[in-house]
């Protein structure tokens, strides 16, 4: 019987293929009293087991093939620092040595623990962190169990008439380690009924470009090993037991889109101008140095947004140091030739987790809280350490400062001040930065938005942060599940005040750019070039996509449409009017 079923798309692409369902690492244990005088030796066996799993991970991160994707290490290293961690074996040792229990049961018992802690977070990108205890507590339980099987091993496999036949992975959730695994089979998609946007199987999902769903409640229990599957990752559609016709129509749809991939190829170093002249510049957005090969390999002109807490994140030491920072920062500029870099200060606080050595415990998950400049201006030295890290790079291309979630002129006087310290303190040193180095500033809070002028007068160039403009000015959490549907980039108080901030600052001639998820969507190309934006900056995934729109756009044309699409405030009224300027 054919039926679908929806979750969350979060790696584009089709996949058609036959279930491999990867069974879940069930945590049920036996439960009983070790004897009396040999709580010594169960506590040994738990402190053995986490060595072994402490091994197999260091195993697995040195036999990484040298084109996998970057992220896998990160993940690995997660895993590595949630093992070392010693209070996920404290608490267990203390119930083995004080009420005896075994060790799989005490472990378990602290396990549940921690996922209880978990649930109550609001914030996805927390809760999925819940994922990555669950995973590493399993591996030490299959330690403690004498099971070294390979999740594949596990699993039953597709017979040997089928070997050949593209395979879907089917699984409760996937450690990132195993997902390394998959890629050496003939697997072509992951469905999971876990995870969201900011999971890890959606991030090594779109790094190896493989169509992903997850968030697919019971996905697991429901699709049987063997069935065929269609996985639609840009829809966030699984289809299970799909008739000839419907197979025929995807089919056809898959072979449309690795026509059009190969198009777009075509378009990675042509000039990037409207059909009507009109020059557009697109930067790439990057997490990590590495990104930047991809970056310049897609035609990107720069760096629009480097996210610099992702060097932060996930560490098992203490924060990184000017020199660290520095190397890394300098990569980018070198991987650029000259091109602009935009280093955003850290952004940490809300869904970002800094690793060892930083106190988070007054940042809460909210946010509205203790986040990006705001945390930043209340750990200066961090902050010196930062700019100082940036300025040296600076030295070697064009490294630019972005500051973000600035509102306040108070914030800004005193972001510019410790600038000049600095500057200063490099100075005194002898080390080499550029004296003139532009510094922007993020427009994604309201108040930021209606008091412009105050920024233009004081910053080099501007940067829209949508994705948080949006939640701010629609007073949404996007991590609250019960409000995530009203995120609206479309809601005619969004648009005005995209249209206000791009027309001030193309008034004040100061470089202003969209570097959040709307500059990314091919869907919203032609409305952000309507409101005068002539600078992208987006996933580098995206680049391609979103040129392909700029090339066929008239921007005359739909400038002299745009007015009646923001007079619009009724649904059904800017609907038409998005629809003769999409036209």
């Amino acid at each position: 019987m054919t039926f679908s079923l929806h979750g969350i798309p979060v790696s584009k692409g089709i996949a058609i293929g036959k279930a491999v369902l990867i069974s879940r690492a069930a945590l049920e244990v036996s439960h009983y009293l070790v004897e009396s005088g040999k709580e010594a030796v169960e506590a040994q066996k738990l402190l053995d087991a986490f060595d072994q799993v402490r091994q197999e991970l260091e195993q697995l991160r040195l036999g990484l093939p040298k084109d996998a994707p970057p992220e896998m290490a990160a993940f690995l290293d997660v895993h590595s620092m949630i093992l070392a961690d010693p209070a996920l074996a404290e608490k267990p040792i203390h119930l083995i040595r004080t009420q005896r229990l075994n060790a799989a049961w005490a472990l378990t018992t602290e396990l549940n623990d921690l996922l209880e802690q978990f649930s109550e977070i609001e914030d996805p990108y927390l809760k999925e962190r819940a994922h990555d205890i669950r995973q590493v507590a399993e591996r030490v339980i299959k330690a403690l169990n004498a099971q070294k099987k390979d999740v594949l091993e596990n699993a039953t496999l597709l017979s040997p008439s089928d070997m050949g036949v593209e395979s879907i992975i089917v699984a409760h959730d996937i450690a990132p380690h195993d997902m390394l695994r998959f890629k050496e089979h003939a697997f072509t998609g992951f469905v999971t009924d876990l995870g969201g946007k900011t999971s890890h199987t959606a991030i090594v999902a779109r790094s190896m470009e493989i169509p992903a769903v997850v968030g697919v409640r019971h996905a697991s229990e429901m699709i049987r090993h063997g069935d065929w599957l269609v996985l639609d990752g840009e829809h966030g559609v699984v289809v299970v037991s799909p008739d000839e016709q419907l197979l025929a129509e995807y089919r056809k749809l898959q072979t449309q889109a690795s026509k059009e991939t190969r198009k777009l190829q075509q378009l990675k170093h042509s000039r990037t101008a409207t059909a009507d002249g009109v020059e557009i510049e697109l930067f790439a957005n990057i997490e990590l140095p590495e990104d930047a090969n991809q970056a310049v390999a897609l035609g990107a002109v720069g760096v629009g947004l480097f996210r610099s807490e992702f060097l932060f994140m996930d560490r098992k030491q203490a924060m990184p140091n000017e020199d660290q920072q520095y190397v890394e920062y300098r990569r980018v500029v070198d991987l650029m030739h000259g091109l602009p870099i935009n280093i955003r200060t850290i952004d940490v606080g809300a869904d970002k987790a800094l690793g060892a050595g930083a106190d988070l415990s007054q940042t809460g998950t909210s946010p509205l809280g203790l986040r990006a400049i705001r945390w930043s201006l209340t750990e200066p030295e961090i902050f010196l350490t930062q700019l100082r890290a940036i300025l040296r790079a600076s030295a070697y291309g064009q490294a630019r400062i972005m500051i973000p979630m600035l509102a306040h002129a108070k914030e800004i006087d005193e972001t510019f001040r410790l600038i000049e310290k600095a500057k200063q303190q490099l100075h005194q040193r002898g080390q080499a930065f550029n004296p003139n180095i532009q510094v922007g500033a993020m427009i994604e809070i309201p108040a930021a938005a209606l008091v412009l002028p105050l920024f233009i007068n004081r910053f080099d160039f501007l940067s829209i942060g949508t994705n948080d403009l949006i939640q701010y000015t629609l007073a949404i959490d996007r991590s609250d599940h019960a409000v995530a549907h009203l995120y609206d980039p479309l809601h005619p108080a969004i648009l005005f005040l995209l249209d206000s901030i791009i027309s001030q600052a193309k008034r004040a001639n100061i470089p202003i750019a969209v570097c959040g998820e709307m500059a990314g969507d091919p869907a919203l190309t032609k409305l952000l070039l309507a409101l005068g934006l002539t600078d992208f900056s987006m996933h580098f995934s995206q680049l391609l996509l979103v040129k392909r729109e700029i090339l066929k756009a008239n921007v005359g044309l739909l400038k002299a449409r745009i007015s009646r699409v923001l007079k619009a405030y009724e649904p059904e009224d800017q609907a038409k009017a998005l629809e003769r300027l999409l036209s």
